[in-house]
């Protein structure tokens, strides 16, 4: 299981253009490209991981259509 970054974390991983690495993301266990809300879900699995070690709550999958409607372009 990717270890879960807290939101000071994500903020520090940006690039100087202001993405965040491919590799990066896949690290803390998010798909590519990624999903729309994922900063959102990392810090909500972050705040409600237990701090005694135990392991964070599942991801919520990601929609079988999700690249379909990413790179519907009309």
């Amino acid at each position: 299981m990717p270890d879960l970054p807290s939101p000071e974390e994500i903020e520090a991983a940006r690039t100087p253009a202001g993405g965040w690495k491919r590799a990066q993301l896949a690290a803390w266990g998010v798909p590519w490209p990624p999903p729309k809300g994922w900063k959102d879900e990392l810090t909500e699995r972050w705040k409600a991981a237990p701090q005694d070690g135990a392991p964070p709550p599942p991801r919520r999958p990601v929609p079988a259509d999700f690249a379909e409607e990413a790179f519907d372009v009309g």
